[in-house]
C-alpha cells in the first residue's frame, strides 16, 4: 500500500516536492513507532555495522565473542536474528527491514534484558531515517565498494548516506585502514576511541600471515600494543580475516579478551549463504553465497581460487530494477576469474531478464574473445537448469559457486514471489542423479 502510495505522489508532484514529503514522513514515521513501541533502544547498548560486504559475517563474529565473554547479546543481521541465545534465520529476504521490525525487534532485546544489541546496518536504512534516534555505541565500518549507484547516484552520496552513522560522534568507531574510503570515515569523531584494522601497519589492529583452506582461514592479530595471536574460522576467504579483524577490534574495545574473541570466532561454524557448502559427499565442492557486488564477487572468485585443485565453476546472475552499472563489471570479473561460467537469471522484479543477461554478457564479452567465449561461457536462463548444467560437468576437484541469492528463500520474477533456496535447489537435483 504504501509503494503505491508513493508511486502515486511520485507522479502527481514535482521530484523536488515528492522528495521533501517523503523525508517528512519518514522522520516522523520513526519518532510515531519509536514511541509505540516504547522508545525500546532507551538504555541499549547499540554497535552498528556497515558497509558494502561483510557487515553479516562481522556481525555474526563480534555477537559470538561478546557471547564468549560473558554478555547476554541480542543480534539482528541479514542472514539470522538473535535475542537472548534464540536465534532464528532472518526469512525478510530484505537487507532493509521495516522500522517497524527494527523497534519490535529492540522491544524483545530490551525486554530480554541483553547487555549489547549488535545491528546490520544499511546505507538505504540510514539514508530512510530508520535508525533515527537510536543511541549508537560504536560505529563499525567494513569497507565501500560500489554497489546501490541507482539509488545514490554517485559513490559520493553513498559513502555520505553510511557517514550518518559516524556522525554523531559514538563512543567508539572502528575503521577498515585498508579501505580506500578510510580517510572519507576517519574524519568523523569519537565520542572516546576511535581504532583501525588492517594490514597497513598503521591500524591500531595488524592483520598478517592469512592463510586460506577449503574449509577455513586463518590469520593473526595484533591489537595494540598486545603480543600477536592466531584465530581461525571455518568461513572461507581473505575478506573473512577482515571480518575477524574487525569483529575482534570492535570487542576489544568492550574488554574482551584474547580467548574469547578465538572461542568466539571459532564458534561461528556456518552461516547461512556465506560461502556455504550445500552438500557434502560429492567429489567437488558445492557453494552458496550472496556475493552480489563487483568486488565481492571479485574477491570470492580469487579465495575459491587459491584453494580449488580443479576449475572454479561459477552460476551468476543480477539483480533487476538495481544498479546497472555494476552488471558489466561483473560480467568482466567472471570472464577474468572463473574457469567456466553460466550466466543465469536471479530476481528481475520488473525488469526484461533478458535485459540483465545482455548487459552481464557485455562485460563478459568485453574480456573473451569469440572462441574462448564459446567455450568458457553459456547463458541460461532458467536458474535450476543453469544450476543442474554446473552439476553435470563438475569434476573431482571442481568447485561450484553460486552467487547472488545465498540465503534467502525465495525470489521475485516478473513482479511474482516464488519460493527459492538455491542451497535448497541444488540439493533437489542431487537427489535425483
Amino acid at each position: 500500500m504504501k509503494q503505491i502510495l508513493t508511486k502515486s505522489v511520485r507522479k502527481v508532484l514535482p521530484k523536488t516536492a515528492s522528495r521533501g514529503l517523503e523525508e517528512f514522513y519518514r522522520k516522523n514515521r520513526i519518532r510515531v513507532l519509536r514511541t509505540y513501541y516504547g522508545n525500546p533502544s532507551k538504555k541499549l547498548k547499540i554497535l552498528a555495522v556497515t558497509g558494502t560486504n561483510g557487515k553479516t559475517t562481522t556481525v555474526n563474529y563480534l555477537n559470538e565473542i561478546l557471547k564468549e565473554a560473558g554478555h547476554k547479546t541480542a543480534m539482528f543481521s541479514t542472514a539470522e536474528i538473535e535475542v537472548a541465545g534464540k536465534r532464528k534465520l532472518n526469512d525478510l529476504n530484505a537487507t532493509v527491514p521495516t522500522t517497524a521490525q527494527v523497534m519490535n525487534f529492540l522491544r524483545q532485546a530490551k525486554r530480554a534484558e541483553v547487555d549489547h544489541v549488535v545491528l546490520e546496518v544499511t546505507s538505504h536504512a540510514l539514508a530512510q531515517h530508520k535508525l533515527d534516534g537510536l543511541p549508537i555505541m560504536m560505529a563499525v565500518m567494513t569497507n565501500v565498494t560500489q554497489d546501490h549507484l541507482d539509488y545514490f547516484k554517485t559513490m559520493e552520496n553513498y559513502a555520505a548516506a553510511k557517514g550518518v552513522l559516524f556522525s554523531g560522534e559514538p563512543r567508539y568507531i572502528v575503521l577498515n585502514r585498508d579501505d580506500e574510503w578510510y580517510e572519507f570515515f576517519n574524519r568523523f569523531e569519537a565520542g572516546e576511541l576511535k581504532i583501525s584494522y588492517g594490514q597497513s601497519k598503521a591500524a591500531t589492529t595488524q592483520i598478517s600471515k592469512v592463510k586460506l583452506f577449503k574449509n577455513g582461514t586463518e590469520a593473526w592479530l595484533k591489537i595494540g600494543s598486545s603480543d600477536k595471536f592466531e584465530v581461525a574460522t571455518s568461513l572461507t576467504g581473505e575478506f573473512n580475516a577482515y571480518n575477524m579483524a574487525a569483529a575482534a577490534s570492535a570487542a576489544s574495545l568492550l574488554g574482551a579478551g584474547e580467548e574469547a574473541i578465538q572461542n568466539g570466532i571459532a564458534n561461528l561454524e556456518t552461516l547461512p549463504g556465506r560461502f556455504e557448502r550445500a552438500v557434502k559427499g560429492e567429489p567437488y565442492e558445492v557453494i552458496v553465497d550472496y556475493a552480489h557486488t563487483p568486488d565481492a564477487i571479485e574477491k570470492l572468485l580469487k579465495s575459491a581460487k587459491k584453494v580449488t585443485k580443479g576449475r572454479v565453476i561459477l552460476v551468476f546472475g543480477a539483480t533487476g530494477d538495481r544498479d546497472r552499472g555494476k552488471r558489466p563489471i561483473m560480467g568482466e570479473i567472471a570472464a577474468r576469474e572463473a574457469d567456466l561460467i553460466f550466466v543465469t537469471d536471479e530476481e528481475n522484479y520488473t525488469e526484461p531478464a533478458d535485459q540483465i543477461r545482455t548487459e552481464v554478457m557485455q562485460g563478459i564479452q568485453n574480456v573473451l574473445q569469440v572462441p574462448y567465449l564459446q567455450k568458457k561461457v553459456q547463458e541460461v536462463p532458467d536458474r535450476y537448469e543453469a544450476i543442474k548444467a554446473a552439476l553435470e560437468v563438475a569434476r573431482e576437484g571442481d568447485m561450484i559457486l553460486i552467487t547472488g541469492m545465498g540465503h534467502e528463500v525465495y525470489r521475485i520474477t516478473d513482479g511474482k514471489r516464488i519460493p527459492w533456496n538455491d542451497g535448497d535447489v541444488v540439493r533437489e537435483i542431487l537427489s535425483k542423479k
